[in-house]
């Protein structure tokens, strides 16, 4: 093995941490908790420099009905597909019935929490956008999406103040979370329509996450439950981290 590599790979992670730590120490961001590797230490760089250069309510670009175009399901995991599955059974039952009887418990450190059917969620001031999902396999589409602000749940939550990450539970077996700067932007909703009309399943009925400022995969499909935390979740077996994906996907 050698250890004139393996010493060089160290010096590049550190100043790479240094520089990102450099460039947070203009605002009050703290680095995602992922470092630990070269590779952690480069996508430390790109949060903290999106963090520092890019303004916080700095919007994606939205497009015109006109521009919409065909979006394939790529990737996509019905739950109900799930065999000798307690959560593949339970979605099997709500989708069965319409969603009727699904709702999303918003948990964790909240002042007041909640448990959300779809139409509690339609009683909110509705957004609707209509963006360019940029796949990670290299393929875009836009479509229109209509939902509601993640930051109008989280304000009816009252999230308490030594939070600072809102993690996802999906029923296709995920978890994943955000900071509270894209948790709290305008365009980070709570979809629960597509193009129109109610959200199809192949797109992640009944309600799926939106994070306009992030490849594609941020945007989680099969929403069961929010938890706002004060501590990282990196999903453990169920996250993108132990997977090979990187956390933070700005763009």
């Amino acid at each position: 093995m050698d250890t004139k590599l393996i010493t060089r790979r160290r010096a590049i992670a550190a100043g790479v941490a240094s520089l990102g730590g450099l460039i947070l120490a203009r605002r009050p961001t703290p680095l995602p908790p992922t470092y630990g590797s070269l590779l952690r230490a480069g996508d430390n760089l790109t949060y903290a420099a999106h963090r520092a250069l890019f303004p916080r309510g700095s919007l994606a670009r939205e497009y015109s009905a006109a521009e919409i175009t065909p979006f394939p399901a790529v990737g996509t995991i019905n739950p109900a597909t799930s065999v000798n599955n307690e959560v593949g059974d339970r979605y099997r039952e709500l989708q069965r019935h319409a969603f009727a009887e699904w709702r999303l418990p918003v948990e964790g450190r909240v002042g007041r929490p909640l448990s959300l059917s779809l139409a509690d969620l339609r009683r909110f001031r509705p957004r609707t956008q209509i963006t360019r999902h940029t796949c990670e396999e290299g393929w875009t589409a836009i479509a229109q999406w209509t939902g509601v602000p993640l930051a109008a749940v989280l304000d009816a939550a009252g999230v308490l103040p030594s939070a600072r990450f809102v993690v996802f539970h999906t029923y296709d077996g995920l978890v994943d979370c955000l900071d509270l700067v894209d948790a709290l932007h305008p365009q980070t909703i709570l979809a629960c329509g597509m193009n129109g009309r109610e959200l199809p399943v192949a797109h992640g009925a009944p309600l799926r996450l939106r994070v306009e400022r992030q490849i594609g995969y941020k945007s989680h499909k099969y929403l069961r439950r929010i938890v706002v935390a004060d501590d990282f979740d990196d999903g453990g077996a169920e996250g993108d981290i132990r997977n090979g994906w990187a956390w933070y996907t700005g763009i």
